[in-house]
């Protein structure tokens, strides 16, 4: 089979289309023909040897990837034959080995995929997706919130935007440069602005005639994420899942005391302890696909661009959730 390997830890050049061995499912395991794998920032980080959390260093060579989605076609010992010619999505944890025409994932890893919902989009709602099921979860928006979303046309926030419309909310998305606002302003957003535009906050302000903002999602973190605390009225609610402008949002307990706001990191622990884990997220985060209440936007590359598309991840011209196709 093809797959991208890397060999050294460095730019996004190292990322290589090689010709290797096909894998061999073990005992509880299977074999997916890929038909779509899920790039993360993450990913990036780890191809360039940083320190990501949860993820330790890997072994090198090895092939990135944690979301695939395809056809079982081979079934380890223990498996159900079953299983095979399923359409099923899965994200791999820890493992890697998605970006590739053939990946492992264990058995209890897999959701059978309806034949309405396609391969890319399935991928999106892995990672993506169920972090945003997280996300609504600690948020508990409700119909009279006025929404704030950064990187709004991003894979998490193209969904955030999707689920406070479809709530009742009133949403404002922010996004980085003229083409990602307009596709802001597709997606339903009440309010779109450009977040490079140094008048950006004053044209949310104006365009919501003196309502305030009661619930923000931010990701993005530095001089945004600081415009978007100011932005939040007494009582408000901060939903913080990462901070991608390179550094979070400057602020102090004090601040929250004199504004009674409520500021939550909703990643790692506050996601995966959420009654039934994050298994229980990618459930619904494949519902609300599969039923056309969330549909994620998807920017696709071919599996041999790996290299391309980690480049549009990294310099942050990437819409929605990056995807590759062997």
């Amino acid at each position: 089979m093809h797959a991208i390997r890397q060999h050294t830890f460095g730019p996004a050049e190292n990322l290589r289309l090689e010709e290797v061995d096909d894998p061999q499912p073990g005992a509880g395991q299977v074999r997916i023909a890929v038909e779509a794998a899920g790039i993360h920032l993450v990913d990036t980080f780890i191809r360039a040897g940083k320190s990501t959390g949860p993820f330790p260093p890997p072994q090198l060579p090895m092939t990135p990837g944690r979301e695939v989605a395809g056809v079982v076609d081979a079934v380890g010992d223990g498996v159900d034959a079953a299983w095979v010619g399923a359409r099923v999505v899965a994200h791999l944890g820890l493992a890697s080995g998605g970006y590739a025409e053939l990946a492992i994932a264990n058995v209890d890893a897999l959701h059978r995929l309806a034949d309405t919902l396609e391969a890319p989009a399935a991928v999106a709602m892995m990672g993506t997706g169920r972090m945003t099921m997280g996300l609504l979860a600690v948020a508990q928006m409700v119909e009279t919130d006025v929404v704030l979303v950064t990187s709004a046309a991003g894979g998490i926030g193209t969904l955030l935007v999707q689920a406070a419309r479809n709530a009742g909310a009133t949403v404002v998305g922010v996004a980085g440069g003229p083409t990602k606002v307009e596709m802001v302003r597709s997606n339903g957003a009440d309010v779109a602005a450009d977040y490079n535009d140094p008048g950006w906050v004053e044209t949310v302000t104006a365009a919501l005639d003196g309502r305030g903002i009661t619930l923000a999602f931010d990701g993005v973190g530095g001089a945004v994420g600081e415009a978007v605390f100011r932005l939040l009225v007494p009582g408000g609610r901060l939903i913080l899942f990462g901070y991608s402008g390179g550094e979070p949002a400057a602020f102090s307990s004090s601040d929250l005391f004199e504004r009674g706001l409520t500021v939550a990191v909703a990643l790692g622990p506050r996601i995966m302890g959420l009654p039934g884990g994050m298994r229980a997220l990618e459930e619904r985060s494949i519902a609300e696909a599969t039923a056309g209440r969330l549909v994620p936007a998807v920017q696709i590359f071919p599996l041999k661009d790996a290299a391309a598309a980690h480049r549009a991840l990294e310099n942050r011209e990437a819409a929605g959730k990056v995807v590759l196709v062997p």
